[in-house]
């Protein structure tokens, strides 16, 4: 397939994205209007300023840079207007299903009712499933670089929307939190009936990988990319089929990789795992979901059975209901590929 055909293939072919923070799609442009709405100052005098600081060199820098866009949002009509701007891009861009991800406690430690921070989204996907058929599941996850305590707390706070969520997560600064330090509260979120995901396997070594996968019981490992340094690991990854929701974009932007040609996405492939592509960040790492897929294409040379792979894998290690994933993989195997 031409290089052109694998292009149109990218921007039509449907996809589900499994591995997006929705704070992480926090525009400037969108981010500037919230931020006059609620008489907020940045400390930025431009929206041009404001994305010229969208250059960090690790993962705490970004997050560092996150927080801050992070505490314009106050009020339910803010979370629906974030919510629904993604929404709108993966409408653009023929994401049919997506599995959002949010941070309680970036919100609740500043104040913000969990009410205001889960109406708005939930609100904003019901519209999207309305306007765009677009099809959701809501993820909170806990912030890693807090204590074990401050997330069983938001666990309990949570319960009372349970019927909302269909699994948690485990996210922020891995360097010094391992997996273990969330055991208890994953036993405690497994207990209630909810699936469990974590990022690992990121900044943090293939180890981390084991150990959320050992002692959290997680459904899928978020990132996952350090994988390639343990064979072992690799061919227990094939044998159990544990999803990574890769991001290579985030990769590239935080430094896990220095060059796109390096990404370890098509030897992932090509060991039978079940890899996925998402854009984790996409207003802060330059681009959502298919400008995840044209930059691991160009880079990579991938084929154009890997790009339907790679699709249907989003589907597979999704969420969705078994009638539904099934649904999607038969209108991937009609595209000529």
């Amino acid at each position: 397939m031409t290089s052109s055909n694998k292009v149109k293939l990218i921007n039509k072919i449907p996809k589900a994205e499994l591995h997006v923070h929705i704070e992480g799609t926090f525009e400037p442009e969108l981010m500037f209007t919230i931020a006059e709405r609620n008489d907020i100052r940045l400390k930025y005098k431009s929206i041009d300023e404001l994305r010229s600081a969208y250059q960090f060199n690790n993962l705490q820098e970004f997050l560092d840079l996150y927080y801050a866009g992070a505490h314009v949002l106050l009020h339910e009509q803010d979370f629906y207007d974030l919510t629904k701007a993604y929404l709108k891009k993966c409408f653009e861009e023929n994401v049919v299903h997506t599995e959002i991800f949010f941070d309680p406690q970036t919100h609740t430690q500043r104040g913000v009712p969990f009410e205001n921070v889960i109406t708005g989204i939930l609100q904003a996907c019901k519209d999207a499933r309305k306007e765009w058929g677009i099809t959701y599941r809501l993820i909170p996850n806990f912030l890693r670089h807090l204590s074990e305590e401050d997330a069983i707390k938001t666990f309990k706070e949570s319960l009372k929307f349970s019927e909302i969520f269909t699994a948690y997560g485990l996210d922020s600064s891995e360097k010094g939190h391992p997996p273990a330090k969330f055991k208890k509260v994953f036993e405690m979120v497994r207990a209630e009936g909810f699936l469990t995901v974590a990022h690992a396997g990121e900044e943090g070594p293939a180890q981390n990988v084991w150990d959320a996968i050992e002692l959290l019981k997680v459904a899928r490992i978020d990132h996952g990319v350090r994988s390639i340094d343990d064979p072992v690991l690799l061919d227990e990854l094939a044998r159990i089929e544990m999803p990574l929701t890769v991001c290579p974009l985030s990769n590239l932007k935080l430094k896990v990789v220095n060059d796109m040609v390096d990404h370890p996405l098509k030897k992932l492939l090509d060991h039978k795992i079940v890899a996925t592509v998402n854009s984790d960040d996409p207003a802060y790492f330059g681009g959502y979901m298919n400008a995840n897929f044209h930059a691991v294409n160009e880079a990579l040379d991938l084929t154009n059975e890997d790009i339907a792979t790679l699709a249907a894998s989003s589907f597979k290690a999704s969420f969705l209901a078994e009638e539904e994933k099934q649904k999607w993989l038969d209108e991937i195997a009609k595209l000529e590929v």
